[in-house]
């Protein structure tokens, strides 16, 4: 969070994929503003029939794109593309220039933040998207007012681009061979830009404060230690960069043959056939709220069902571990009816909910189970929210009557942390959700880029926690895994492997990248990066040990 002042030539921020490049600086178009809610359109009926064929050029677009992508870039592209198109928005806001005489834009730029709440209010997974929702309603917009649509402009040659923030479509259509670097201002450790980035192998570092007042021609970016420092504009282009496509057989293991599961973290049928394409071994966690969210009472059993079997049918005959419904306090859903709670964030929400709604989850896991069967998948069953033993033991109990096999817990409470050892005493495996578990252990957003340092998952507390897991999995025999983003950094998977993790689970774009880490290394090097990391003061410090060594 620290920041250096212009004066002394470096701004920080945090390092999201490694590298180092120096080179000319572009700056990305700020995103469009509001646009105005007059004059009142003459013939409302016409004004409203320009939304959709303005939806479907700028999804159009997108969809061309998605055709040029590959992996998790063309996933992104396709998602995108198919949220333009929803007719749920078109219809919203052609409604709204019917009845309240809007502007077509102004129309759109109000659905859209209609949309963009509900997903916030979501929160983790679903608050994420809320940056492809703004950035289809400016490409709508932009389409209706006549205006270049916003995003990264045609870059004459190699360059380090600058912006508040970046589209998930943005980040998925960047060339690397013109990309030098990535900065924002805002942004966090597990956006799509730092996903992105580290599968391109484009130097990356975000939540910089101050970035956009930094008054510079050229940059140097180190995507290791987070610094970002004035260059020289005619001195020589640099690109030494350290991630991109890697070989990999497939096979999670280190070099001298211990193994470590390299998994897929998935939330929709595309998500899981993106994770199957990039070689992932099974799935670490499947995200079932996707069925949840639209609806206005709780979707039937059979429906249910159907679903999971699309988002398993991958993954036929491997391991797919499936997260029950992580909803409630700041994720409402209409048919929970939810009461008012004063901090939501520390409220009934996840495994909380069945404690008061058992019947809910009972129907889940009926569908998990019809879904298993259905796909050949090896299903196992966690709970989100889990904070004592006694959680723990109640959910198995559920589970095993459902007649599916394999109960795990989440552990991304502090305090299930610190429980590991009985915890695991109570289930036959535990996941950490390093996304969650940092921001309840730092007091820190995940969504909030002033505070995004304390949530790098680097920080020397937060792999001190992951330590304890790592021990009383050790000593029970029993596996643990990660699913949280800190997963997905081919450095720190060596770190957390020499944590005692068992397996890992990331998204699609860095299922090679990290495989072939490990097949690089040895267990004890991994082991010697773990104690390096432990030992250090600070994150770049962390991050500098385990480079140095």
């Amino acid at each position: 969070m620290s920041q250096v002042t212009q004066e002394q030539g470096s701004l920080s921020g945090v390092a999201v994929s490694p590298g180092r490049a120096s080179g000319p600086v572009v700056r990305v178009a700020e995103p469009l503003g509001a646009p105005p809610s007059a004059p009142a359109p003459p013939d409302p009926a016409a004004e409203a029939a320009r939304i959709e064929p303005a939806a479907q050029l700028v999804a159009a677009r997108l969809e061309k794109q998605a055709e040029t992508a590959t992996g998790e870039a063309a996933t992104i592209l396709q998602t995108t593309a198919a949220m333009a198109a929803d007719p749920t928005l078109v219809s919203q806001a052609e409604n709204l220039v019917k009845t309240e005489r809007l502007p077509a834009a102004r129309a759109v730029h109000q659905a859209a933040e209609g949309f963009a709440e509900m997903l916030a209010a979501a929160g983790g997974y679903m608050a994420e998207r809320v940056r492809d929702i703004h950035d289809i309603r400016d490409r709508i917009i932009a389409e209706l007012l006549g205006l270049a649509p916003p995003g990264v402009p045609e870059l004459a040659g190699p360059s380090v681009l600058v912006a508040r923030d970046l589209a998930p479509a943005d980040t998925a259509g960047l060339d690397p061979a013109k990309v030098l670097a990535l900065v924002t201002e805002e942004g966090g450790p597990t956006s799509h830009t730092a996903i992105l980035a580290r599968a391109l192998g484009i130097p990356a570092v975000v939540a910089v404060r101050g970035l956009l007042a930094f008054d510079a021609e050229a940059l140097v970016v180190d995507g290791d230690t987070g610094e970002v420092g004035l260059a020289d504009a005619s001195a020589p282009i640099l690109a030494a960069t350290t991630g991109g496509p890697a070989e990999w057989n497939g096979t999670g293991v280190t070099a001298d043959g211990h193994r470590v599961k390299v998994l897929g973290n998935v939330g929709s049928a595309a998500d899981a056939q993106a994770a199957a394409d990039a070689g992932a071994e099974g799935v670490g966690l499947f995200r079932t709220e996707f069925c949840y969210l639209d609806a206005s009472t709780e979707p039937a059993v059979e429906a249910q069902r159907a679903a999971y079997t699309a988002v398993l049918a991958p993954f036929q005959g491997k391991p797919v571990i499936v997260r029950t419904l992580d909803a409630g306090a700041d994720k409402p859903l209409a048919f929970l009816s939810p009461d008012t709670e004063p901090n939501p964030a520390l409220g009934v929400r996840g495994l909380r909910i069945a404690f008061d709604r058992p019947e809910i989850l009972d129907r889940q896991l009926e569908a998990i189970a019809l879904a298993a069967r259905d796909s050949g998948a090896e299903v196992s069953v966690m709970a989100p929210m889990v904070a004592t033993a006694a959680e723990a033991a109640w959910f198995a109990e559920r589970v095993h009557a459902a007649g599916i096999a394999r109960a795990g817990v989440m552990i991304e409470i502090p305090a299930a942390a610190l429980a590991a050892r009985e915890i695991l005493d109570a289930v036959d495996f535990v996941s950490i959700g390093t996304n969650d578990l940092a921001q309840y252990t730092f007091a820190a957003d995940r969504q909030l880029g002033a505070v995004a340092a304390l949530n790098d998952p680097w920080q020397p507390a937060l792999l001190r926690l992951i330590a304890l897991i790592g021990k009383a999995a050790a000593e029970t025999g029993k596996p643990a895994g990660v699913c949280g983003e800190a997963a997905a950094d081919p450095h720190l998977a060596r770190v957390l492997t020499g944590l005692g993790l068992t397996s890992l689970s990331m998204n699609a774009a860095a299922v090679r990248a990290v495989g072939a880490s490990l097949a690089a290394a040895t267990l004890e090097e991994c082991e010697e990066a773990a104690a390096a990391a432990l030992a250090a003061a600070d994150p770049a410090k962390a991050r500098q040990a385990v480079k140095s060594r």
